[in-house]
């Protein structure tokens, strides 16, 4: 048994503990053990070292817990206490704290219960979609706070965690078939060639930054209805500093993964319109580094798997090998990505445009899908305002609107130029405008559809009044104040959107099927 075995066995042993709870849990990864005893929890890293990581000394191993509570206290103060050493005292006997020598360190935390992880959360198919934006201004508000660093050489960092990733990959056959681990190998390296220049650009602007590092799912946790950022990196700032959208990318692939598209796809829109982004077409120009950014943090949730396997038996083991299967599988078909499309969803106010938008978005192009442009919400961001402030009549005058239009084509043309799929949400109610987003399809050479939902006048108004918290200002006035428009000849393929969602939804994509590139 080595010292650390002996540590792990003390640790685990409930009257190691004061007071001491009914029973330690632990948890083993490939770089820590975790010991939640009552209300607290202790956080001891391996002594391993790894091609990304080395806790092989003691010192180490003091010197990135202290960093790990100073990086985390950040986003989770209520969770991060401090560090605490294990020491042994004069009769030998070790004890938690203390006088004596240490010959350990932990991570000392304020447990929170396992049931609010959003990994545990995902796999019971608990995880609310309505988290998702909340999550989003969270992420937004960390990286926006974030300190940027214009010095490092973006192409260079990249090119190490591909090489990284790929070293890690190169000793997985048989595990993994070794021309698929070619072919990856191939794929990664054409990817980062090509986003060089733009790597370059974002780095230049400030996108690089020193960020969470390690943003999924398992480290994530709902506490009182809010979600925290837990355990982000802190053994390695290089790791660490990285694009807003790698970071982002982490907790895209997980949920895509996981097979949670449509909660991927809110996060991912939300996070792209969250408060305090004064450039907005600035981010989306950044979308054509996705393919690599998602294939790279599959590689590395490939590579961490394929490290922890060692630590692992039986069950936990055969779970692991699969996984390792799964997230190898994800990389290569990030970077085969389908190529882009324009979808112009129009009508009147009360027609469901935006939740056939929402609906339809997780499944067009490439992932996390579809970008969504709504107009209400290019409003409201005009405006200065949250997206559930009600506007004055100010702001639906004809210049007004006019601008609102200019922004929201402007957005779809950035993001369509970077290979990115588009779906625009507006009433469209006037031929010129529906005319611009044919328009724009066809400056970028991709396919162009246009779909306008219809439905009984007396049911819009319903709508309408039932909505609560929403970006829309319409009302029942407004709704049939539209409904006198002169909307002119409508050559979109039309959609009834009198029924339920689901079956518009189904609708709408029997008439997106022959457009399909």
């Amino acid at each position: 048994m080595t010292q650390q075995d002996s540590i792990f066995a003390f640790m685990g042993d409930a009257s190691s503990h004061d007071p001491a709870p009914h029973e330690v849990q632990r948890i083993d990864t490939h770089a820590a053990v975790i010991f939640l005893a009552g209300s607290l929890a202790y956080k001891i890293k391996r002594d391993v070292r790894l091609s990304y990581l080395d806790f092989s000394t003691l010192e180490k191993r003091r010197v990135t817990c202290e960093r790990e509570v100073e990086i985390n206290q950040i986003t989770a103060p209520d969770i991060y206490l401090g560090v605490i050493p294990i020491v042994r005292g004069v009769d030998g006997g070790l004890s938690i704290g203390g006088v004596g020598e240490p010959v350990e360190w932990a991570v000392k935390m304020r447990r929170f219960g396992q049931d609010g992880l959003f990994d545990v959360l995902a796999r019971n198919g608990k995880l609310p979609l309505e988290l998702m934006p909340s999550l989003a201004h969270t992420i937004s508000g960390l990286h926006r706070r974030a300190e940027k660093n214009r010095s490092v050489d973006g192409v260079s960092s990249m090119a190490r965690i591909v090489a990284s990733i790929l070293r890690s990959l190169a000793k997985a056959p048989p595990l993994l078939d070794a021309a698929k681990v070619k072919a990856l190998t191939r794929a990664l390296r054409s990817a980062l060639r090509a986003g060089s220049a733009l790597i370059d650009e974002r780095t230049r602007k400030g996108y690089v930054r020193r960020c969470h590092g390690d943003l999924h799912l398992r480290n994530i946790v709902l506490i009182e209805g809010q979600p925290v950022l837990f355990d982000a990196i802190e053994f390695d700032e290089e790791i660490a500093t990285v694009d807003i959208l790698y970071d982002l990318a982490f907790l895209l692939m997980d949920l895509h993964h996981r097979g949670l598209k449509a909660h991927a796809n809110v996060l991912f829109n939300a996070y792209l319109s969250a408060p305090g982004k004064r450039a907005p077409l600035v981010p989306l120009r950044g979308l054509g580094l996705m393919p690599l950014f998602l294939a790279a943090r599959a590689g590395v949730r490939a590579m961490v798997t394929l490290d922890r396997l060692p630590f692992v038996k039986g069950a936990e083991r055969r779970a692991a090998k699969s996984e390792l299967t799964e997230f190898f599988d994800l990389a290569i078909l990030f970077l085969e990505p389908p190529p882009p499309r324009l979808i112009a969803v129009g009508g009147l106010s009360g027609t469901g445009k935006s939740t056939l938008a929402a609906a339809l978005a997780p499944e067009v192009g490439a992932a996390p899908g579809a970008v969504v442009v709504r107009s209400d919400v290019e409003r409201k961001r005009f405006a200065g305002v949250a997206e559930t402030v009600r506007l004055g009549c100010e702001h639906y005058s004809s210049a007004a609107t006019a601008r609102v239009y200019r922004a929201f084509n402007a957005k779809a043309q950035a993001a369509l130029e970077t290979g990115h799929s588009v779906i625009l949400d507006g009433v469209f109610a006037r031929e010129d405008q529906r005319a611009r987003a044919r328009d724009i399809a066809e400056k970028a050479n991709v396919p162009f559809t246009g779909l306008w939902l219809e439905a009984p006048g007396k049911q819009l108004v319903e709508r309408v009044d039932a909505r609560r918290g929403d970006a829309s200002d319409a009302d029942a006035g407004i709704v049939q104040k539209q409904l006198g428009y002169e909307t002119g000849n409508i050559s979109w393929q039309k959609i009834d959107a009198g029924g339920k969602p689901e079956g518009v939804r189904k609708r709408a994509l029997k008439a997106l099927k022959p457009d399909k590139p």
